[in-house]
């Protein structure tokens, strides 16, 4: 570590990343605490500008863990508020036909209602503020726009975490303003970063703990956030799909759930092991809308919210050793996502996988380049526009905080082989092949459309592409997603 004077705060407990699992235990912690009248000072840092503003998930919500951790809820407030009401699944043969499975197909890890406890379409954000307010007043102290850089590690212990400098420019010299990160220090210190978390990452290699695994595996989440016409808005109603458009070498599903306040949310999950490189999740995604049981709903309607992260689904085979000197992974920084709340057409998750993701893209000139039809304004859209509804931002003059091992290697390497796929599965247009004053190909970075999803870190076939932490508090602002 350099040799920079730094602020120093003392913990018993630091938390990274304020998601529903990192605020679950802080809440825990300190209800454990509380009842045992011992003194804890736990802190929760996150990244985002406020708790949720990187929040992303479907959502359908079974409350069983919230029932165990606030058995009175409904009268705290929280945000659960349209129980789902009807499930529909379909199978889409082509951009036309669909058919729908009876019940007694679908799955029983995939039954929201009926069941004996309610199910309730909400938004995962939401969740989290509401739960940030809980953490509070049970005395947890929550740092938003504060992003972990990296861990302190000591006689081969976790001793706490690093805040990244703020005001750095993009040369590295600082600038006015300038204000060294702190290092808060914890007895133990718990890491909730989501999907491929950048800590995460480095401490399960170096600690080994995904020894004897087989590798971690991943999908891309898509979702949007519509206002729909009151004629078409049943609140409650839940939607599941697979099939249509993608292929045989790629799986995947999407969702279409009917929340409160005259509002849709549909998204598409794909897995991060297709093998084409021309494919594009993003434009899978906007095609998909167009087939009529999803349209439906949506003509007439105004998109108001896009954004895109990865999520662990390896499950069980993939999962890493969780505990390590002085800490512990949890959430889907380990990856203990629910695979019962997978889509159809995903493997099984017990069934072992051992190429990586990255591993499985094969050579471009094996594929048909894809042809993706032109957005057309109404229900299908562009990068850019979307972009531009995750209110993401960072300050342009930092560090890019999307780093190349081998500057070279994208032009030299990924581009005859793959056609470059980062241009493709980048889901906000970060990575661009542009012509330099020669005429030459170029690899541009635009980190500033970052919505933080991890994608790069996980696809890019040559492993080049490193995600950090930017300064905190930049990044999307998502609202009620």
């Amino acid at each position: 570590m350099e040799n920079v004077e730094r602020d120093v705060m003392d913990f018993d407990v630091v938390i990274v990343g304020a998601g529903p699992s990192g605020l679950a235990a802080a809440c825990r912690l300190m209800q454990q605490a509380n009842d045992a009248e011992q003194e804890l000072t736990v802190c929760v840092v996150e990244k985002g500008s406020e708790v949720g503003a990187h929040i992303l998930s479907g959502a359908v919500f079974e409350p069983r863990a919230l029932n165990e951790l606030f058995p009175d809820w409904q009268e705290r407030g929280a945000p659960l508020n349209t129980p789902a009401v009807r499930d529909d699944v379909y199978l889409l043969k082509d951009a036309d036909k669909a058919q729908k499975l009876p019940n007694a197909l679908v799955p029983k890890s995939m039954h929201n209602t009926g069941g004996d406890l309610t199910h309730y379409v909400i938004s995962a954000g939401n969740l989290c503020r509401w739960l940030a307010e809980q953490a509070e007043a049970l005395g947890v102290e929550i740092f938003p726009g504060f992003a972990a850089q990296e861990a302190i590690v000591e006689d081969d212990a976790v001793r706490g975490i690093l805040i990244g400098d703020m005001g750095v420019a993009a040369d590295g010299s600082p600038k006015d303003g300038h204000m060294p990160g702190m290092e808060l220090r914890a007895k133990y210190t718990l890491f909730a970063e989501g999907a491929r978390g950048h800590i995460g990452k480095r401490l399960i290699e170096d600690f080994s703990l995904d020894a004897g695994r087989d590798p971690q595996h991943y999908g891309i989440g898509l979702k949007e956030l519509w206002d729909v016409p009151t004629d078409k808005h049943e609140p409650g109603v839940v939607l599941h799909g697979s099939g249509w458009p993608l292929d045989n070498n790629a799986h995947g599903g999407w969702f279409l759930y009917h929340a409160e306040n005259q509002q849709v949310v549909v998204g598409l999950i794909m897995d991060l092991s297709y093998q084409n490189p021309w494919l594009s999740p993003f434009d899978e995604f906007q095609r998909m809308k167009h087939h009529p049981v999803l349209s439906q709903y949506l003509e007439g309607g105004k998109r108001v919210a896009y954004g895109a992260r990865a999520i662990t689904k390896g499950g069980f085979n993939c999962l890493p050793k969780m505990t390590f000197p002085g800490g512990l992974l949890i959430g889907c920084d380990a990856g203990t996502l629910n695979f019962a709340n997978q889509l159809l057409g995903n493997k099984l998750p017990n069934v072992h996988d051992t190429t990586t993701d990255h591993g499985a893209l094969k050579p471009a000139d094996e594929f048909e380049k894809i042809d993706y039809p032109k957005p057309d304004g109404k229900l299908s859209f562009d990068k850019p526009s979307s972009v531009f509804l995750s209110n993401t931002n960072h300050e342009e003059d930092q560090p890019c905080h999307l780093r190349l091992d081998d500057p070279n290697l994208p032009i030299r390497h990924n581009l005859p082989k793959y056609a470059e796929p980062a241009q493709r599965y980048c889901p906000a247009g970060v990575y661009e092949i542009v012509e330099d004053a020669q005429g030459e190909p170029r690899f541009q970075i635009n980190f500033q459309n970052c919505v933080h999803c991890k994608t790069c870190d996980i696809k890019d076939p040559a492993q080049n592409i490193t995600w950090v932490a930017p300064e905190g508090g930049g990044g999307p602002n998502y609202p009620n997603m």
